[in-house]
């Protein structure tokens, strides 16, 4: 069976609470086999017979809204997806040292369009940079994301919903695939 990493947007946030241990049999519940959760804010991998990601993230949202009773955006991307997150250095590797900040990744539905590409990137400053590979906005603060002078947060940023992860949490769960 394909193996997968789901990213979950606004688990235990906001209220809202849901234990690894729950939220593993949550994703057994569905048919998913070697379901692990990845830290406590919902990041899972595992096997299932499907080999449609789309198909895949619209099963998981259903599955959690009914169990849940909110919505939780559900990012799925396949083993190759995700090593290639992993490994993707999108801004120079002096660029990275010289700064106090964490590379983040932000996981999108679907690829931005030219014109949402643009908008995007052109939050970008020496302080903030961006870029854009495939369906994943990187960016690199120059310090603690709260003190950003960008907002990458704000849902009309996006066409659709978006959640963000470090970069090295998608390392460590790529090591888990």
């Amino acid at each position: 069976m394909p193996t997968y990493a789901a990213f979950l947007r606004g688990m235990n946030v906001g209220g809202h609470r849901i234990t690894n241990a729950e939220l593993a049999a949550a994703m057994a519940a569905l048919g998913f086999a070697e379901v692990g959760t990845f830290l406590a804010s919902g990041n899972l991998h595992f096997a299932a017979p499907h080999d449609d990601a789309g198909e895949l993230e619209g099963l998981v949202e259903a599955h959690l809204q009914t169990l849940l009773g909110y919505a939780v955006p559900t990012f799925v991307r396949t083993r190759e997806e995700v090593t290639a997150i992993a490994a993707a250095q999108p801004f120079p590797p002096e660029a990275v040292a010289a700064t106090a900040g964490k590379v983040q990744v932000v996981f999108l539905r679907d690829e931005p369009s030219a014109a949402q590409r643009n908008r995007l990137l052109g939050l970008a400053t020496d302080d903030d940079r961006l870029a854009i590979v495939g369906r994943e906005l990187y960016w690199l603060p120059r310090g603690g994301i709260s003190d950003a002078g960008i907002d990458l947060m704000q849902p009309s940023l996006y066409p659709g919903p978006a959640t963000m992860r470090t970069k090295r949490t998608v390392e460590r769960l790529a090591t888990r695939l």
